[in-house]
């Protein structure tokens, strides 16, 4: 599929966190608008960054190539007020967007922050290309606090397809975060959304995630599920006789499955705001 790619020169590359990110999360940081990624089930699509454009999403990536000294200054500026600085990366895109690795925007961003860091990083991707990234990552360990968060949906296959054609696969994203865990970076496997899975998921999960991150599509679209609804996740999920793990509560069963296998302190849930330890 052919992507309209634009570059710009964004105003600033640091938003103050709001909503569900305003628990724990000073900032957040999108070093791309748009996603070619195109989850069906992604909040962003009612949001009104996608609400006033004329192409669908998916179709349309704008490319922020002044993000790392926008990051630069902005940064210094933030430091001088002495206030914390704890960056969720991102909210509205994937920070590792397929044409990434071409243009080294989030890598230009990382490497600015080993000079200027931040005194918490949260990278949230569903990319196996954050593995290039480990080397910088590395350093910037040293410096602050670092958490790359792979969301992992399910462990199958056929759903991932089903509602995320686009996004790699599952298999490389579980051993692109075994590579991360295993270069001593914490990690966290993201099931935002929860989609079925095998009762074999928790397992798959234990020895290269530090932390498990459960969200739905009833708690975390930002909109109690409407968000959810008015993109048909219901009758997707009834089409294809998966109405069983569409209802509210999900997230309880799903949590509690998961504290067999993992400890309490180890499985966090979404309660449309995000957690910081």
């Amino acid at each position: 599929m052919k992507i309209n790619k634009k570059e710009i020169q964004a105003r600033k590359i640091l938003t103050e966190a709001k909503g569900y990110l305003d628990v724990g999360f000073t900032h957040s940081l999108n070093p791309y608008s748009g996603c070619a990624f195109a989850c069906k089930y992604c909040y962003v699509r009612e949001m009104p960054i996608q609400k006033f454009k004329d192409l669908p999403w998916g179709d349309w990536l704008e490319i922020k190539t002044n993000a790392a000294d926008n990051y630069q200054k902005e940064i210094v500026k933030l430091r001088k007020k002495q206030k914390p600085v704890n960056i969720f990366m991102s909210s509205a895109t994937d920070p590792y967007q397929p044409i990434e690795r071409k243009v080294t925007i989030t890598r230009g961003i990382l490497e600015e922050m080993v000079q200027h860091p931040p005194d918490f990083l949260q990278i949230q991707t569903r990319s196996p290309l954050i593995t290039r990234d480990i080397d910088v990552l590395m350093q910037l360990k040293e410096k602050c606090e670092v958490l790359v968060s792979m969301t992992i949906e399910t462990d199958r296959e056929d759903m991932k397809k089903l509602f995320a054609p686009l996004a790699p696969g599952i298999k490389i994203r579980l051993n692109a975060l075994k590579a991360v865990h295993d270069a001593g970076i914490t990690t966290q496997a993201s099931l935002s959304p929860v989609l079925p899975f095998t009762r074999d998921f928790p397992k798959v999960l234990e020895d290269i995630a530090d932390h498990i991150w459960i969200d739905t599509l009833s708690i975390g679209d930002g909109a109690r599920g409407k968000r959810s609804e008015r993109l048909g996740m219901p009758q997707l999920f009834s089409e294809n006789d998966l109405s069983k793990w569409y209802f509210k509560d999900l997230h309880l069963k799903v949590e509690s499955y998961f504290k067999k296998y993992f400890s309490s302190d180890k499985v966090r849930v979404s309660k449309t705001e995000a957690f910081l330890k």
